[in-house]
């Protein structure tokens, strides 16, 4: 359950009294050509789960009729490489993480990132609470075995700040609890969202790290686009925009129907989990320091995307930096481009 490696503040204020899925556009929310609606996917880079949810409301609200267009969220898997679909013009929208965009950027794939739905990456280590470790660097100075995805950079900045001395590296289970069940110096790589939800539920109770609490926090699951779709047609990316945002507005308000619209796509996650874990990652969705500082949902901010650049540049992952304006198209309020990627060039 984790290629997924791969985020915002959210008081709703959003009104959720527009239009029926089977009503016209409002005013000035469809096309304004009187032409059909646009057909547009979404690719995910994993099954419908919560993290997804705010985009599979888009359809089943009516949000997506509503901004003049259709939208088909196609789910993905172990290994979908969303990032390169954009890139070669495969799909015109999709969710990545922030580091694979700004890898992607560093070797002229032209991907451009619209909103993020995480403002704090849910990506942690999962070990078993009787352990009592107080903090993420404590995995790492006792000795143990460490599940995760060796060679991302999230990994190379745990190498680098705490060592890998006392531990083992293996890979990633990527969900399966077999190990975490049977051996008591265990950790695995996790979205705290979901695998400690399922931990619990084994009688083993888990204690979990986020990887943000080491000073490594991209943004995640973030929805791209290529520049020469921005360039070439604003109006379809600010509708597609805003029906993203209205759509996780609507699923963070009550996430119940999306919820049961999902567990059909989804039957491997109950009912219960499916809540559980909506639940839990509201916090890492509505940032409270975004909150304060009255930043829109989906809102990315520079100094972050310059942050994760200087990083990725420190690990020796990209060779030199690039531009943190390129990477993101800043939409507000009614969604109008506010700084960043130049749409004209």
């Amino acid at each position: 359950m984790l290629m997924r490696y791969l985020i915002t503040l959210l008081l709703i204020c959003f009104s959720l009294t527009g239009c029926k899925k089977d009503e016209k556009p409002a005013d000035g929310a469809g096309t304004g050509t009187g032409e059909a609606p646009a057909q547009v996917v979404l690719q995910l880079n994993w099954k419908p789960e919560p993290q997804f949810g705010g985009f599979y409301a888009i359809a089943e609200k009516g949000f997506d009729g509503q901004n003049g267009l259709v939208v088909e969220v196609s789910p993905g898997g172990a290994g979908t490489p969303t990032v390169q679909m954009v890139g070669a013009g495969r799909v015109d929208f999709a969710v990545v993480s922030g580091d694979e965009l700004v890898i992607a950027r560093h070797r002229g794939n032209d991907v451009v990132a619209l909103f993020a739905v995480y403002q704090t990456n849910p990506q942690g280590l999962m070990t078993r609470a009787d352990r009592g470790f107080k903090s993420i660097g404590d995995i790492f100075a006792a000795p143990g075995t460490v599940a995760m995805q060796k060679g991302l950079p999230y990994s190379n900045f745990l190498q680098k700040k705490y060592g890998f001395d006392k531990v083992q590296i293996v890979p990633s289970p990527f969900g399966d609890l077999s190990q975490y069940r049977t051996n008591p110096t265990y950790t695995m790589q996790c979205f705290v969202t979901s695998e400690p939800i399922a931990a619990d539920k084994t009688g083993i109770k888990a204690q979990t790290f986020l990887i943000a609490e080491s000073g490594y926090n991209p943004y995640t699951t973030v929805v791209v686009t290529r520049g020469e779709v921005l360039r070439k047609n604003p109006d379809l990316v600010k509708r597609v925009t805003r029906a993203i945002e209205q759509g996780w507005a609507a699923y963070l308000a009550d996430p119940s129907s999306t919820n049961a619209l999902m567990h059909k796509l989804n039957p491997t996650m109950d009912m219960e989990t499916f809540a559980s874990s909506a639940a839990a990652q509201r916090g890492l969705i509505v940032s409270d320091e975004e909150s304060a500082r009255n930043i829109s949902p989906g809102v990315m901010m520079e100094e972050r995307w310059q942050t994760l650049i200087d990083q990725l540049v420190d690990l020796k992952v990209i060779d030199k930096p690039i531009s943190a304006k390129d990477c993101f198209v800043r939409y507000e309020g009614d969604t109008k481009p506010s700084t960043t990627h130049d749409v004209n060039r």
